[in-house]
């Protein structure tokens, strides 16, 4: 069963410890800017922590780009050859999500290759924000999230024929008459 690295900002408590436990795994120093995985946070509203990590696409733009065939997918995950890249950095540039890194002091983009199947950054994330999950799964605390935010509505407006319209969800508890 495949499964895939999955983040939960709302679990998310911006500790970054993430981004300490990556460099520290693949540059062997605690420096965060040199890692696969970043925490944005904006504040002040809303205050959001969002990691940010290579989302393994099925179709890659990375390795779209990559002109001398550097980024590959082999079993499952899309990898960086360093062997093969000439550090033209498109792949950095091509990302949707902005999951690949540049730093000056690396000759090669930085790019999350999970650990070889068992992140470092999932291990050791204190709230359970980042996890490992069967492929099936992804969406699912989305599609959640969207049930549970219907059960709560009261009323919902939408356009008909150019005219607004309002539609009354019957509460629940209440006895209609």
């Amino acid at each position: 069963m495949s499964r895939k690295l999955a983040v939960i900002p709302e679990e998310c408590s911006g500790c970054k410890m993430c981004e300490l436990v990556c460099a520290i795994k693949h540059f062997g120093v605690n420096n965060p800017k040199k890692s696969a995985i970043r925490v944005l946070i904006t504040y002040p509203h809303p205050v959001v922590r969002m990691p940010v990590v290579c989302s393994q696409c099925k179709k890659a733009p990375c390795e779209d780009v990559c002109p001398v065939d550097a980024i590959s997918r082999r079993d499952g995950v899309v990898r960086l050859d360093t062997g093969l890249c000439i550090s033209c950095f498109h792949c950095v540039e091509s990302c949707p999500f902005g999951a690949i890194y540049a730093h000056d002091e690396c000759e090669y983009p930085i790019k999350c290759d999970l650990c070889g199947g068992d992140p470092e950054c999932v291990k050791h994330c204190p709230k359970g924000a980042l996890r490992m999950v069967p492929e099936y799964a992804l969406g699912e605390s989305k599609r959640l999230n969207n049930v549970l935010s219907y059960s709560q509505m009261k009323e919902i407006e939408f356009v008909e024929k150019g005219e607004v319209q309002t539609l009354r969800y019957a509460e629940i508890g209440k006895e209609q008459s």
